[in-house]
């Protein structure tokens, strides 16, 4: 006696219905089951699996003859190429979508085709299914005792799977971003820390859930050219503010200090740093790949050496905003401290302050042009740029408006403020290098431009600039005070 099942099952050669499903609908039906019929969810099936099945049923509608002739579709139609990218867009894309571009019989045709090979689209495979890949090997690693190894293919899972699509997911859904890479950092933790296998298998499960948020994210349907706009506008305007302050700041610092010959050296570092950053977005998108963990390192190492700089600076000037400390260095040693290696020592920290933002802003941006296309990019951009000049504008001119004592207490704050934000978020670069290990604090907000991420190493860095600011001040009021008392 045949079973019979209630509601009958979908037939998968049916046309009609298959022309609207995506293999990325099938993969959510696989992997969460279906309500009120006899499917069940099959999530503690490898991701692949999942994928590889999804894809499987996803071609049952579409007779084998029409693969050849999407072949040929496929391979001389450039256009068409460039519109399905890599897979993330191919899950995404029903026959139904395409055949408003194309028309049904060439997208009938293409989609047996792709999804019968689907290596076809992005023959370096989807940054994502990468992701995944490596994140069941890490785990298949683990069980199998070689911690090592595992450690390396979960770094690799973020390094060289996840990375290459953070900066569209930034301008997109930036708190995704910022799970995922928690999610990320806790997993090479509790494989570092050796926790039983079931407990790292369930953080390699949650971590695919975050993927396949990113995947409906990064999906075409969910793109325009609205949003890369808005995307490449904010990421300006995010990664641009910080080098703003520094560099306004020091152009402020030295107008009160009546020493516009100064002034030059400040120009010169920025200036500078955005003709390499432009060197470096040539060299990324025609002669050489900058990897993940390069694009953490230099952002790590930059942050670090910014902030250990404002650390000094920022001490320096609380100092000389004490009573008549000022005056005092005027008289006594402004004519020799801004010399050539004063004027060397500007520089650099223009240069620096400005070219590490740069360098996260092109990349952040070659991604965006390859999802959304070059023109919303470069009106983004300028937007951005023009709000970035509205605001320096204004606060040099309130900066000229400050009596001298509460200008270098303002500023002193200021750039006491940036040293701790750069010294969490260069750890935490570090840490997503792989340099520096991850304790991760569960429960602990992450504030990107506040440099707080939830582990426990940007913490401490951030505790211990925050100490050795507050060391620096109290030294500097209680020699301000003896000074006085001498008097």
């Amino acid at each position: 006696m045949a079973l019979k099942l209630d509601p009958p099952p979908i037939a998968f050669a049916d046309r009609g219905r298959a022309d609207q499903r995506s293999p990325f609908a099938l993969y959510q039906v696989i992997d969460q089951g279906l309500e009120g019929t006899a499917m069940t969810s099959f999530s503690s099936l490898p991701a692949q699996d999942r994928w590889d099945l999804a894809y499987y049923a996803s071609r049952f509608a579409y007779p084998a003859a029409l693969r050849d002739q999407g072949k040929k579709v496929w391979e001389s139609d450039p256009a068409l190429r460039q519109s399905i990218p890599d897979l993330a867009a191919l899950s995404s894309l029903t026959a139904k979508d395409l055949a408003a571009r194309m028309g049904s019989d060439k997208a009938a045709a293409v989609i047996a085709y792709l999804r019968s090979n689907p290596s076809a689209v992005a023959s370096s495979g989807s940054p994502l299914l990468l992701a995944r890949q490596r994140l069941q090997e890490s785990l298949d690693a683990y069980r199998a005792g070689d911690r090592y190894r595992a450690k390396s293919l979960a770094l690799s899972a973020y390094l060289d799977g996840f990375e290459p699509v953070e900066g569209v997911l930034s301008a997109k859904d930036s708190t995704l971003l910022g799970r995922v890479e928690s999610a990320m950092g806790a997993l090479r933790s509790s494989i570092a820390k050796g926790e039983p296998a079931d407990q790292v298998a369930g953080r390699v499960a949650d971590l695919n859930a975050e993927l396949d948020q990113v995947d409906s994210v990064l999906s075409p349907d969910a793109g325009s050219s609205t949003s890369t706009f808005i995307g490449a506008m904010t990421i300006l305007l995010r990664e641009g503010l910080e080098a703003l302050l520094i560099v306004v700041g020091m152009l402020a610092f030295l107008r009160k200090g009546e020493r516009p010959d100064m002034v030059r050296p400040v120009h010169y570092g920025w200036v500078t740093a955005l003709v390499a950053g432009i060197a470096t977005w040539w060299a990324a998108t025609r002669l050489i790949t900058i990897s993940g963990a390069t694009r953490e390192l230099t952002e790590g190492f930059g942050s670090i050496l910014a902030a250990l700089v404002l650390l000094f600076v920022g001490i320096w000037m609380h100092g000389k905003g004490q009573a008549d400390e000022w005056q005092r260095y005027i008289r006594e040693k402004m004519g020799h401290a801004l010399s050539k290696g004063s004027a060397w020592f500007l520089f650099s920290l223009a240069f620096i302050a400005v070219y590490r933002e740069i360098f996260e802003t092109i990349l952040f941006y070659a991604a965006l042009s390859a999802e959304g296309g070059a023109a919303p990019v470069l009106a983004g951009a300028a937007a951005g740029a023009l709000l970035l000049a509205v605001i320096a504008v204004l606060m040099l001119r309130f900066s000229r408006r400050l009596p001298l004592g509460k200008f270098f207490s303002y500023s002193s704050a200021l750039i006491a403020v940036l040293a701790v934000v750069l010294a969490g978020k260069g750890i935490a670069a570090l840490q997503e290098a792989g340099l520096i290990g991850v304790m991760p604090l569960e429960h602990f907000p992450r504030v990107t431009m506040l440099g707080l991420f939830p582990s426990m190493e940007p913490l401490a860095a951030q505790l211990a600039v925050l100490v050795a600011l507050l060391v620096g001040f109290a030294w500097n009021r209680r020699r301000s005070a003896g000074r006085l008392a001498a008097a």
